[in-house]
């Protein structure tokens, strides 16, 4: 154990962290020079595209210093994100360290912070990584400065480096063994062990990465999930270096995987202990709890993709990915569907993506939505998490919406147009903190539906993409919300339905019926496009049909021949719009996120 250091590397997203994983597995020989390439612990294409770590990855790296045995360093990766912040947790809960990277030329920023809070409520040694120094536009003494007056850490523990042209890495890996414990725990008391990630394989069931913090695990040994009661007999045991190596038995101080025939992901659930069926431990990890999807939209099946072909590609793709949830849904306007739930925007694309790329399957998407808490007047309480399902206003004593509370770290001459942002959409300042000359730190109280949408690029753009933000579930207030429905030929299209604020409901409304007027295509008979508020119109706009010139073929003759045929023609229409359909299209609930 003394030989043992686990460690983890937490940075703001594009920092340099897969960058820095690959010089460290080149650098310990984990990996042979043919099988190199960039972000290796990435194996997602998607990943790779957009440059992001989705799913946590870990490695064993062996090290050899110039005299002695070897040391094991096992680097627990994180993803990235803030809609991953409960796996980043777990993921901490597995090490002793943790690698703090900041990019000399972007300096610290909001999630910088967050993982720094993360870090020390588990009690880590940071080590903290200034990146990129050989950028021409970095800025190395100014990020110094910044982690001495943010975060507190003084400057001269710093390890300047850069990932890319492998400079500074050899301080990196000395300083992991030299400032990072070695775990403690005993290897002959009863087995405790962290399960802090989990995926599907095809082949061999559900494999779970593990975290032993007492006793060991041998392979056949029986095994207890102490949050389902679910017990199981081990199959297979190892490590990963990233490749999968087989081994007898894990031992405390270890992080490894297990295989014990597990069918069903929903029983290897992120945070849960794992300990012996026969000799169990007392006491079972704090902090466990399922991760809760924040975001819900409908996924619709559309073109030559039927309901079944969706169905079939969420429970494959729930094999790997446990944390969104899906149930059916059926919308007069879309048919048959699922209602989804998510941990955030991010990882809302990422699914609809993987769905379009992996399953080859044509989507429509409606509009993202949060959970809210609504009480009867019979004083009953219930989440909504869908606009349809929201009782008649005559019903409801009250309704809460859920809050975040948002760190924003933005340049200074940005701070009117952050400010005026933030105000736009309810945000209530708790802090506004000068961190710097050029460098201000503000908390502010947020309520999620006014930035599940397009916040994020709003921030950018007023910032110049300078500001960054992070946030956490702070909870639920009550708000004077309202359900706005779009009634379609004065039929409710129940997948355009929002709830929203009661001061914006009109505003909303009007904008919503005029884009969807450019977009919803013209028909062979009239359309109107309603914003209604419960049985009040507030927002009516009209499609003017197509007309074709039913008078061109006469050239003459008594009037009552040309009336004839423009009362034939408006009773054709008459009947078409009783019989027929308006095809709404994709770009109509897309409409719905810029309206916000």
């Amino acid at each position: 154990m003394e030989r043992i250091r686990n460690f983890s590397i937490i940075a703001h997203i594009d920092h340099g962290k897969s960058t820095l994983a690959d010089r460290l597995l080149e650098l310990t020989g984990a990996l042979p020079p043919r099988e190199r390439k960039d972000q290796v612990l990435d194996t997602m294409d998607l990943e790779r595209e957009r440059g992001i770590t989705i799913k946590a990855q870990t490695a064993r790296l062996r090290y050899q210093q110039e005299s002695g045995a070897p040391y094991f360093l096992n680097l627990i990766d994180t993803p990235g994100h803030v809609d991953f912040a409960y796996e980043v947790s777990r993921s901490l809960a597995a090490c002793e360290g943790a690698l703090l990277v900041i990019d000399a030329a972007q300096g610290v920023e909001a999630q910088t912070i967050a993982n720094t809070y993360l870090a020390l409520q588990n009690d880590l040694v940071l080590i903290p990584v200034i990146n990129k120094i050989d950028l021409p536009q970095s800025n190395t003494p100014l990020t110094l400065e910044q982690l001495e007056n943010i975060i507190g850490i003084k400057g001269e523990e710093a390890l300047l480096t850069s990932a890319k042209k492998g400079i500074g890495i050899d301080e990196v890996l000395k300083s992991i063994v030299g400032r990072i414990p070695s775990p403690k725990g005993s290897p002959e008391a009863p087995l405790k062990a962290l399960l802090f990630d989990s995926w599907f394989d095809s082949y061999r069931g559900v494999v779970v990465l593990v975290r032993i913090f007492d006793g060991t695990i041998h392979q056949g040994s029986q095994i207890e999930l102490m949050a389902t009661g679910a017990s199981y007999g081990v199959e297979e045991l190892g490590y990963l270096t990233p490749k999968p190596v087989k081994t007898e038995q894990l031992t405390a101080g270890d992080v490894g995987y297990v295989i014990a025939g597990l069918k069903k992901l929903a029983h290897a659930r992120i945070g849960d202990t794992i300990t012996g069926k026969n000799r169990p431990t007392s006491q079972a990890f704090p902090g466990f709890r399922e991760a809760k999807p924040m975001v819900f939209c409908g996924l619709f099946p559309a073109g030559e993709c039927s309901v079944n072909d969706l169905r079939d590609a969420l429970e494959k793709l729930r094999l790997n990915d446990s944390s969104f949830h899906y149930e059916p849904e059926n919308s007069p306007a879309l048919g048959i569907g699922f209602r989804c739930g998510f941990l955030g925007l991010l990882h809302r694309e990422i699914i609809q993506e993987r769905l379009e790329r992996e399953f080859d399957l044509a989507l429509i998407t409606t509009a993202p939505s949060v959970g809210y808490m609504v009480t009867s007047k019979n004083h009953q309480s219930r989440e909504i998490r869908n606009p349809t399902h929201m009782p008649a206003p005559q019903d409801i004593e009250k309704i809460e919406e859920p809050l975040i509370e948002a760190i924003v770290l933005t340049p200074a001459k940005y701070l009117g147009s952050v400010l005026k942002l933030l105000e736009s959409k309810r945000g209530e300042q708790k802090k506004l903190e000068y961190i710097s000359p050029q460098r201000i730190f503000l908390t502010y109280l947020l309520p999620l539906n006014e930035v599940v949408f397009d916040f994020y690029s709003q921030l950018k753009s007023v910032s110049q993409g300078y500001a960054s933000m992070d946030y956490e579930f702070s909870g639920y207030r009550v708000a004077p919300l309202v359900k706005l429905e779009i009634l379609i030929n004065r039929e409710q299209v129940d997948a355009l339905s929002l709830i929203v604020h009661k001061d914006k409901a009109y505003q909303t409304g009007r904008i919503l019926v005029q884009k969807m007027r450019k977009l919803i295509p013209r028909q062979h008979f009239e359309v109107s496009l309603q914003a209604a508020l419960g049985k009040r119109v507030i927002a009516r706009e009209t499609i003017k049909p197509f007309r074709k010139d039913v008078l061109a073929k006469l050239y003459g003759g008594d009037y009552t021949r040309k009336m004839k045929l423009l009362e034939k023609q408006k009773s054709g229409k008459k009947r078409m719009k009783k019989i027929g359909r308006v095809e709404i299209p994709q770009e109509a609930f897309l409409v719905l996120l810029e309206v916000k």
